[in-house]
């Protein structure tokens, strides 16, 4: 009867992970789509630095100059949340075989109502999916920002970032940029921001760059 119990309970898993990919796949077609045609064309060499997250890392289009002598490549997609980051790896991250893995997502995640517990949860899986399939591989884990159009979700980027700051693995860093983004009176700097107040500026880009390129030797 138990091993009847552990074969269910392991379709029931396999069929959740399927549906989470797919779902996953669906909602970000078109980005996968334009990754496709890149790799068909120009495809990043492998064991190189994959930058993956949500817009934040989409929208970093200076990385080659940021990063000079570097073999960066960007996989950032969309509005994306970690969960979608770990369902999407196997079209990722996997063919890749990154050496080096930045990775920037949260914010959206808490914007769209998740506990942090929860998006500390994700991020956890995303780690130990990633060390499954590739153990050697180095995880560069850039702080969720406080944005000025999320103040109010401040706490929970903070308990969130404690709790990612506080894990131990070797091949898992930590960069915090919080302190980059904040005035002398603790609040977001507007200059490190486009106007939506949420996206980071060129500004900000460049000071991430300088924060994160020890951790790129």
């Amino acid at each position: 009867m138990k091993k009847y119990i552990s074969i269910l309970l392991l379709f029931l898993l396999s069929t959740a992970l399927f549906a989470q990919t797919n779902q996953a796949a669906i909602k970000w077609k078109n980005d996968i789509a334009q990754y496709d045609r890149e790799d068909k064309t120009n495809p990043p060499p492998k064991h190189a630095i994959e930058f993956i997250g949500s817009s934040t890392i989409r929208f970093w289009k200076t990385l080659p100059q940021d990063f000079p002598g570097k073999p960066v490549f960007d996989r950032g997609f969309g509005g994306s949340q970690i969960d979608e980051a770990t369902a999407l790896a196997d079209r990722l991250i996997f063919p890749y075989e990154p050496r080096i893995i930045v990775f920037y997502s949260g914010d959206n995640d808490l914007a769209a109502g998740k506990s942090p517990e929860r998006v500390f949860a994700d991020f956890q899986k995303f780690v130990k999916t990633v060390h499954e399939h590739l153990p050697d591989t180095v995880i560069d884990v850039i702080s969720i920002k406080p944005c000025q159009s999320r103040w109010k979700l401040k706490d929970k980027v903070m308990t969130v970032n404690a709790d990612i700051k506080a894990m131990h693995d070797p091949k898992l860093h930590y960069i915090d940029i919080v302190p980059l983004m904040l005035d002398e009176d603790g609040k977001p700097k507007a200059d490190m921001f486009k106007p939506d107040g949420l996206h980071p500026s060129q500004k900000c880009y460049e000071q991430w760059a300088e924060k994160i390129r020890p951790y790129l030797d």
